[in-house]
């Protein structure tokens, strides 16, 4: 079992920038493929990002295509979600996720492990 810790949220401007950090401990990152995930109040949970075991394969919700870069460092057991040119409705608690299955998804209920979530909030 593997557990997960968010770390790097916070309140940012309109324009600016944030990295958030997913940090595992109970067992090598290397085993799973690991998603970023978000949920604004009042709204359904939404896939933002997900990278493949070794990185070479990502994929991106629409919505923060070319703004967010999903990256993450197995020897350091961390993955990351680089956000940048945020707008206020990338307002939400973003979670990383881990799935042990051998293919990479984006569907939440399919992934195994979760954080506890990180808040991200944009003001206008």
């Amino acid at each position: 079992q593997v557990q997960l810790v968010e770390s790097g949220g916070g309140l940012v401007q309109a324009g600016g920038s944030l990295r958030l950090s997913c940090a595992a401990s109970g067992h090598t990152l290397s085993s799973y493929n690991m998603g970023w995930f978000r949920q604004a109040p009042g709204k359904e949970r939404e896939t933002v990002a997900a990278i493949s075991r070794l990185g070479r394969s990502t994929t991106y919700a629409d919505s923060v295509k070319g703004r967010f870069t999903i990256s993450r460092d197995n020897a350091k057991n961390t993955v990351y979600l680089q956000m940048n040119s945020l707008k206020p409705e990338d307002t939400a608690v973003y979670y990383c996720a881990a799935d042990s299955g051998i293919m990479l998804v984006t569907e939440g209920p399919k992934y195994d492990y979760w954080g506890q979530g990180t808040q991200v909030t944009v003001s206008s």
